[in-house]
């Protein structure tokens, strides 16, 4: 309309993260949709070492801070519902630093997963895990066999810690068990399909992640997951994963909830926008009008979908 003055331009991406970041954790977590969360959330949790170096700290410094951030992911993770939260603890790669920080890491895995045991029970949290677990110190694997039998009947969230994995190495071990029961005729060659092979790998009790998170501002997956994230919605973060809170998680969720997943479809034509994108839209621009005030006429989406259902329908 002639006159009308225009808002200015948001660059919607560009702004969320920020704005997001202004927001309190109570109003983004009543911004969640709980009935649209990723069943399965898998993070690779990344940037300990740099976390450390930066406060001049030894490298095992960082990683006890990234036990603190793990508490507060899986518990926060638990609060809004996520079903199965994979957590990348240690990679096959992992193998080649020091063994003095193998050592180091090790004790603190046998002394989070003595010390967590109470909340997982208190917080029915199952445990889970994956990996080449046998490459892991005796006493490790003994103790995360004890807790994953004291927890196998918890029914509240799977947490799956990979452990030793890889994979590459995860589709290897599981071509040759296919074979071995090719070989053994209790399987066709003829009847392998995607679905037959899923259940050859380690994650064959666990759906596919849904969403990926990965810390630190490193944007590749590291031999995570390689057949599993197939159409894993993908989230990358510069913030070090010691850093890595509650509120990052639930702002990473609110991202999540924002893509809209089409598995190689077609798009479908939305008539109405959703209320997810709406109350989206209108806290990043209620935040930018903090600093920049709404020019006289210009409405936000919500208001604007609001008037058009008020007033008299089209053609009456």
């Amino acid at each position: 309309m002639e006159g009308a003055t225009r808002a200015p331009a948001i660059k919607m991406e560009t702004l969320f993260k920020k704005e997001m970041e202004k927001l309190s954790e109570e109003r983004l977590l009543s911004m969640i949709d709980m009935g649209h969360l990723p069943k399965h959330l898998a993070i690779i949790m990344d940037g300990n070492g740099r976390w450390a170096a930066q406060r001049h700290l030894p490298r095992i410094a960082g990683h006890r801070e990234g036990i603190l951030a793990v508490r507060e992911v899986v518990s926060a993770a638990r609060e809004v519902g996520v079903a199965f939260l994979t957590l990348y603890a240690f990679s096959n790669e992992n193998w080649t630093r020091p063994m003095g920080e193998v050592s180091q890491l090790m004790r603190l895995l046998s002394v989070y997963l003595k010390r967590e045991l109470n909340n997982l029970m208190a917080n029915q949290v199952r445990l889970l895990a994956i990996g080449q677990i046998e490459r892991l110190p005796v006493p490790v694997v003994r103790l995360l066999k004890s807790v994953e039998k004291e927890t196998q009947d918890n029914k509240g969230m799977t947490l799956i810690l990979a452990l030793s994995y890889s994979g590459r190495a995860d589709m290897m071990e599981a071509i040759r068990h296919f074979c071995d029961d090719v070989q053994r005729q209790t399987i066709s060659i003829e009847a392998l399909s995607e679905e037959v092979f899923s259940r050859y790998l380690n994650t064959h009790s666990i759906p596919d992640p849904d969403l990926m998170i990965r810390t630190s501002g490193e944007i590749r997956i590291s031999n995570f997951f390689l057949w599993q994230m197939a159409y894993t919605e993908l989230y990358f973060t510069k913030t070090l994963w010691p850093d890595f809170r509650r509120k990052a998680l639930l702002i990473a969720l609110l991202d999540y909830q924002s893509r809209e997943r089409r598995f190689g479809q077609v798009s479908p034509k939305k008539k109405v926008v959703g209320s997810m994108d709406l109350c989206l839209a209108d806290e990043v621009l209620f935040c930018h009008q903090r600093q920049t005030p709404r020019p006289a006429g210009v409405t936000t989406p919500t208001e604007s979908v609001h008037s058009e259902w008020s007033s008299p329908q089209r053609g009456a």
